[in-house]
């Protein structure tokens, strides 16, 4: 019954909507956070828990595997399906000999069911004319109480394995009941699946469409910001020419400003050499006479200070100035120049240029204003599209149709159900009455054997045996009776429910569950003879699409999408219609209207210009710098007065000791005072000077080239600005565009994927299949109907033993009429 209500309800869902389940977000720098999709929990669990009943289900499985162990007929079923069941003759040995277990066993049965209550009449014919054991007289044999206890104890084992069939299928019998009555719970949990998936879908889809405000949004942001992020980009491309042409002037500017120092340290070191030299050469003068008078004196005229005082005579002349700074020319004009050129900040000009070239994000900002409305005006467009787009699927009005369908199912099978319970109430007390009539049997047999058993006394002859052992034959033989009565009965029973329930195992429940039987529904022009494939047949009008039961099952088994699971990209391509092109054209020809003039952006104005080019005219160039480094490489004076001072004061050891020496190492003093005090001071100025004139002359070296270099490359920068920045803004702008059209891409992109696999997760679907067959129809029916038959049935079939042997010993427990004393 479940399947028969399921299969309507699948293929009435796979009719309707297209969508569910959960996509989830990107996370990856650069991208867009969509978010998860509202993703309903389904309730219903397959799966099946039998509990210790589960071991007879496997024994009874592998009694039907020793049974039928040939593979699942699928060609034979095909063929079967396709003829309509009218040319089956043709394939009569491949049936028999694909059910020839299943045909012997239910032969043997009904030979049983018919024979058996055949030679019970026979059977009470003969005792009735006093044959068959009728005659109530019994030889006396040497091994009768042996014979006696065979006979029982055989019975009581025949008895106890009747006894554990009888409860196997009263088990069997029991866990069909409960099983039922646990059925509805489990279709009310599928039905509530099926809500759920109603439920969410349209809600998934309302998120699908709620989620374009995130492209939007982020894109409507990166339009505010065009400044910075168009701007900015621009400026980085233009920068790559443009910075280092500033850079170049800015640091010319600091070579002008280094000249005039320069100029200026050589003015003063000049000056301060010539007048430092000057009072130099007046001290040396005075120094020299000096000496010469000390040396005029008459003790340098004995034999012991002639010599050296002639040696220092000698030497007097290299007390003077070696170094003539009088004669280098000066640099005023040079100066008064580049003080010319200084007037005008040039510095200041440049970093006006800096900053008229950093304000070009905000010249972007300000001439995309209006162009960046309408932009956002068609943002506005597209978002209105798509969301009408997919407002106008017929998905509402599929689910709508569908909710009412499910809702007359739940109303049908909460009609009927209560009808289904009642039956199974009368298959139930079925089974019940077919138990307790072998329950039955089994009573007046063991009662036979524990009156018989109890009562029988080997003193007394068979025809003085006691009240009790009679009543036990009695019993025994009641059984017998009763197992001929209803044997055949049970046995009808028995190999009915065999035939039907094993071959719903073997045909239905295990092809299910290796999914074989999803190839025979899948077999083309099976099911219609017009149609190649009946699934897209019956669901789309369409047999040419290669859809089958299997591929639909076990895409939903997996909780893909309905869109995936049904193919339906051969009917409605999603791909299509959302083709970021169709709604991007307008966006793409608004920002090629883009049009943004940097003409305004004045690196460097003539006056800059004009200063640059008199400062190459400042005549440094000019400077004799050989003539001062000639100088500047000169020692001070002609000697160096320390060393002259202490060779002085060496030579005055030599001399006596006197006024003579005393007065010369007075003029070693002096000398090295002068060299401290004068000598030294014009050292580091020639120090200075030095650097100064190394400084100009590296300045001055190809300045005019240099001057002009950084002219061209402004011009270059200015030029790059005025006429060629276009190309680089319409790149700029083409990759701007890019990155707002990526957004939308990847909004698109995941539209795409959770429709494709998301949207309308498909498991309840593959879960009403389950229930109905897995679970219902194997699990709860075919497995309790057989265990029931293979219980039920090894009873019976083990009546035909006890019944012999119930008439064997009832012959040694029941009161005889007559006897024999011996039968050697």
């Amino acid at each position: 019954m479940a399947l028969v209500l399921c299969l309507p309800l699948l293929l009435a869902l796979l009719r309707g909507p297209v969508s569910e389940a959960q996509a989830g977000p990107r996370t990856t720098p650069g991208t867009l956070d969509l978010g998860y999709l509202p993703a309903g929990n389904y309730e219903t669990n397959i799966q099946v828990d039998s509990g210790p009943i589960e071991i007879l289900f496997r024994v009874v499985r592998a009694f039907l595997f020793v049974v039928q162990p040939n593979p699942f007929p699928e060609d034979l079923i095909t063929k079967t399906v396709q003829r309509k069941f009218e040319y089956i003759k043709s394939d009569y040995q491949k049936v028999v000999h694909y059910e020839l277990g299943f045909l012997i066993l239910a032969v043997l049965g009904l030979l049983f069911v018919v024979l058996l209550p055949l030679v019970g009449l026979c059977f009470c014919m003969c005792r009735c004319c006093n044959n068959c054991g009728g005659e109530m007289h019994q030889r006396q044999k040497k091994n009768g109480d042996c014979r006696r206890r065979g006979f029982a104890a055989s019975l009581l084992v025949i008895s106890l394995i009747m006894s554990i069939g009888v409860f196997c299928a009263f088990a069997a019998n029991h866990h069909l009941t409960m099983q039922i009555k646990g059925v509805q719970p489990l279709i009310k949990s599928n039905f509530k699946d099926l809500r759920t998936l109603l439920t969410h879908t349209p809600e998934q889809i309302d998120y699908l469409v709620n989620q374009f405000n995130i492209p939007k949004n982020q894109a409507l942001l990166d339009l505010d910001n065009i400044g910075p992020l168009l701007g900015g980009r621009v400026q980085d491309q233009l920068g790559k020419q443009v910075l280092p042409a500033l850079d170049a002037v800015l640091t010319m500017a600091g070579a002008i400003q280094e000249t005039r120092e320069s100029l200026e340290n050589v003015n003063a070191s000049i000056e301060i050499l010539q007048e430092g030299t000057h009072r130099l050469s007046a001290n040396l003068t005075r120094a020299r006479e000096n000496l010469n008078n000390t040396l005029n004196d008459d003790a340098c005229s004995e034999a012991r200070a002639a010599s050296t005082c002639s040696v220092i005579r000698n030497s007097l002349n290299q007390l003077s100035i070696n170094a003539n700074f009088s004669r280098l020319p000066p640099v005023t004009s040079q100066l008064a120049k580049v003080n010319d050129v200084l007037r005008i900040d040039l510095a200041h000009l440049v970093q006006k240029g800096y900053a008229a070239f950093n304000n070009t994000p905000k010249l972007v900002k300000n001439q995309t204003e209006n162009i960046i409305a309408d932009i956002k005006s068609t943002l506005d467009s597209i978002g209105t599209n798509i969301t009408d787009a997919i407002k106008a699927l017929p998905i509402q009005k599929m689910i709508n149709d569908f909710k009412l369908y499910l809702t007359q199912t739940e109303t049908y099978v909460d009609t009927y159900f209560p009808l289904v319970k009642q039956y199974d109430f009368y298959r139930w007390l079925c089974g019940i009455i077919a138990c307790c009539l072998l329950i039955l049997i089994l009573v007046f047999y063991f009662l036979g054997l524990l009156c018989g058993a109890c009562g029988f006394n080997k003193h007394k002859t068979p025809t003085t045996r006691g009240c009790v052992s009679n009543t036990g034959g009695n019993f025994l033989m009641a059984g017998v009776g009763f197992s001929f009565l209803f044997s055949w009965a049970l046995m009808s029973l028995v190999v009915s429910t065999f035939v039907l329930g094993g071959n719903v195992e073997k045909l239905v429940c295990e092809p299910f569950k290796d999914r074989t039987i999803f190839q025979v529904l899948d077999t083309p022009y099976l099911l219609n003879a017009q149609w190649k494939n009946y699934l897209p047949g019956v669901l789309f009008k369409n047999a040419d699409v290669n859809l089958t039961f299997k591929q639909v099952y076990s895409d939903c088994k997996e909780n893909k999408g309905i869109y995936t699971s049904l193919q339906l990209d051969k009917f409605y391509n999603i791909s299509k219609f959302l083709a970021i092109n169709q709604y991007t054209e307008d966006l793409t020809f608004t920002f090629d209207s883009i049009k943004i003039n940097l003409s305004t952006i004045v690196l460097l104005d003539e006056v800059g210009k004009q200063n640059l080019l008199n400062f190459s005219f400042s005549g440094i160039d000019g400077i004799d710098f050989a003539a001062y480094l000639t100088e500047v490489n000169k020692s001070i004076t002609k000697v160096d007065l320390l060393s002259f001072a202490n060779e002085l004061e060496a030579r005055a050891e030599q001399l006596p000791k006197g006024a003579l020496e005393n007065a010369l190492k007075g003029h070693a003093s002096n000398i090295r005072m002068i060299h401290h005090q004068h000598v030294i001071p014009l050292e580091q100025e020639m120090s200075t000077l030095n650097q100064s004139i190394r400084l100009l002359q590296k300045t001055s070296s190809e300045l005019m080239v240099k001057v002009s270099q950084v002219l061209a490359t402004v011009e270059s920068a200015q030029l790059l600005i005025n006429n060629n920045a276009s190309f680089i803004i319409i790149e700029e702008t083409k990759k701007f565009m890019g990155m707002i059209i990526d957004y939308f891409e990847q909004y698109f992109q995941w539209v795409k994927d959770s429709i494709t696999m998301d949207v309308a997760a498909c498991k309840p679907l593959a879960n009403i299949i389950d229930t109905a067959v897995e679970m219902f129809l194997c699990s709860y029916i075919t497995n309790s109907m057989n265990a029931f038959w293979f219980g039920l049935g090894g009873a019976t079939i083990f009546l035909v033993p006890a019944l012999i042997l119930a008439v064997k010993l009832s012959k040694h427990y029941r009161r005889m009429d007559s006897e024999d004393v011996y039968d050697e």
